[in-house]
């Protein structure tokens, strides 16, 4: 198996340079692969006891690498999804948006979240609960002021991947699957990742 990716035209006509232009889009299954298939691969790799416990968790990226390469998106109870990106050289025709068009890859992530309640109020007669949405991964990190720093210059320019969507800048390709999740089709839009 591998990643699959369609072919698809950029029609945002307010970018010249792209519009009309084709972009490999990646496609993903509708399954993700679960924690339990995970430690199944590993169990294939390493046997278990309090030292394989460090082997189990050396052999990770190992199963992370396999079912990436495999086109697959996965899913680690309490930290998040992890998923393959790319972007891909804008061409012309159809015919000539194929693997060899796309150019960088990574993998994207989209950790895990979370609603907590943080209070309660009364609306027409009724108790509404007031709730965020948390990063598992991160909902306890606390926050403090750095002392002795330089502030650093500011800009108005969007960081990492503030462009998103085909016809990104760069070299003329595509931020294929957004900066940290894509739509249900895998991406392109800077869309959050679908849950199923």
């Amino acid at each position: 198996m591998s990643q699959k990716y369609i072919k698809s035209q950029n029609k945002n006509s307010h970018n010249a340079k792209s519009y009309g232009k084709y972009y490999a889009k990646p496609v993903y299954d509708e399954k993700f692969i679960e924690t339990d298939e995970i430690a199944d691969f590993i169990q294939t790799q390493a046997t278990l006891k309090r030292s394989d416990i460090k082997a189990a968790l050396d052999e990770l990226g190992a199963a992370m690498k396999h079912f990436l390469e495999m086109g697959q998106k996965i899913r680690l109870a309490g930290v998040g999804i992890f998923k393959v990106g790319f972007s891909s050289i804008g061409v012309t025709a159809p015919d000539n948006c194929t693997a060899s068009t796309i150019t960088s890859r990574r993998v994207l992530f989209q950790p895990e979240i979370e609603r907590i309640v943080t209070g309660s109020s009364e609306k027409n007669g009724k108790i509404v609960q007031k709730y965020v949405n948390a990063k598992t991964l991160v909902k306890d990190v606390a926050f403090e002021e750095a002392r002795g720093n330089a502030v650093a210059g500011t800009s108005n320019a969007p960081s990492n991947g503030g462009t998103t969507g085909n016809g990104s800048t760069g070299n003329g390709g595509s931020n294929t699957g957004g900066n940290t999740g894509g739509d249900n089709g895998g991406g392109g839009n800077g869309n959050g990742e679908d849950e199923d």
